[in-house]
């Protein structure tokens, strides 16, 4: 097995880590002080990225995007993870990929503007009594004619302020199983500014201040039958085709968080003095920065590795999850080991720890909690032997 990185992989990285310290960094703190991205200076960084090659380099070639493969991707996700979660992802926006799953008439109206950073996209699922269990969505939508009318109320939706449009999942009728009925669901594209759709704001998060979250209402929202993104019913099918390495990207993302609490940890023990030594020289320091490198070298292997097998075609939703759960646990770990070692330091905002100690706790929420991981790597296991 090579581990070693390509020229062109190292290449990467050295770009993007040099423009996340360069135009992200500095900003930082003023986003943390005022939880709020200002749009002259998305507008500023955006260019900025563009110019690097940066700006949605998740997306294919044949689209204008860098058309990296899965690990190279990765690599790039981890470097962008340093930096305050509400930068990286509107100035260095990476679409998603669903909109991939459109027909040319959707990516041309949807998915080209994100590109040409024109706007931006949001994912609709979650719901105030749907959050793990999306089958148990409420929100509607049923025939009227050749369109659909949308009805219920979405929250947790990242970003649908500044977005364009979101793609609603919603429900659109039932069938029967082997467990019972089940609702079906289908994706929907709404336009920001259709009749009926509503967007409000949505809580205060202590994590990734500046990345907004809203609450949608949709009553009565009309939409054409050309909005339907894939088929009619199969919204999870699309969703599961296209949205399965976003686990990894949270993954990504956490080890780079990781990897910067280490970096100033180290830093920190090399030179804080007490007891007239340095702190690096008391095992009850230098023992947790053992265990702190120890897994997070665990974390990135396992991520990188499932980020291989996708390239491949052989990873599983067992990879996936393992990565994710592994990542997000270390990150945390790490996150709150750096602020012990800092001692009162490590809670001042003059220094990103208490951020990153705060921003690791959602990490093991969305897309997908750490019980949702646990169980689909334990059925992995299971199954095979009956269980």
């Amino acid at each position: 097995m090579d581990f070693a990185l390509t020229d062109e992989q190292r290449m990467i990285v050295e770009t993007t880590r040099a423009f996340v310290e360069a135009e992200l960094f500095p900003h930082e703190a003023q986003i943390e002080r005022t939880g709020h991205l200002p749009m002259d200076l998305v507008a500023e960084v955006q260019k900025k990225a563009m110019a690097a090659g940066l700006y949605a380099a998740n997306m294919p070639e044949d689209v204008g995007g860098a058309g990296l493969d899965t690990l190279t991707w990765l690599l790039y996700e981890r470097e962008l993870g340093r930096a305050n979660y509400a930068l990286h992802w509107t100035c260095v926006a990476r679409p998603s990929n669903i909109l991939l799953a459109g027909t040319p008439e959707q990516r041309e109206r949807y998915l080209m503007p994100c590109i040409r950073g024109e706007t931006w996209d949001c994912l609709a699922m979650t719901e105030p009594d749907a959050g793990s269990d999306l089958r148990g969505m409420r929100a509607t939508a049923r025939r009227v004619g050749g369109d659909w009318v949308l009805d219920g109320t979405k929250h947790f939706i990242s970003h649908a302020d500044i977005a364009g449009f979101t793609i609603a999942f919603m429900a659109t009728g039932e069938e029967d199983t082997p467990r019972g009925k089940r609702k079906r669901i289908t994706a929907f594209f709404v336009d920001k500014g259709t009749p009926g759709f509503t967007i409000r704001p949505g809580y205060r998060s202590v994590s990734h201040r500046g990345y907004t979250n809203a609450i949608l209402e949709f009553d009565g929202c009309r939409v054409p039958d050309a909005n339907v993104l894939g088929e009619v019913h199969k919204g999870f099918d699309v969703a599961n085709e296209w949205l399965g390495a976003t686990r990894l990207q949270v993954a990504a993302t956490s080890l780079g968080r990781a990897e910067r609490a280490l970096a100033l940890s180290l830093g920190w023990a090399a030179e804080r003095r007490q007891f007239g030594q340095r702190i690096g020289k008391f095992q009850g320091v230098s023992f947790k920065l053992a265990d702190m490198a120890t897994e997070l070298k665990a974390a990135e292997l396992l991520t990188l590795w499932a980020g291989w097998k996708t390239d491949q075609g052989t990873v599983t939703d067992s990879d996936m999850a393992m990565a994710k759960l592994k990542a997000t646990e270390v990150l945390a770990m790490i996150a709150d080991e750096a602020i012990q070692i800092h001692g009162g330091m490590g809670l001042m905002d003059e220094l990103p720890l208490e951020r990153i100690w705060r921003d690791a706790r959602i990490e093991r929420i969305w897309e997908g909690t750490s019980e949702i991981q646990r169980h689909i790597i334990s059925r992995a296991l299971l199954r095979p032997l009956g269980g």
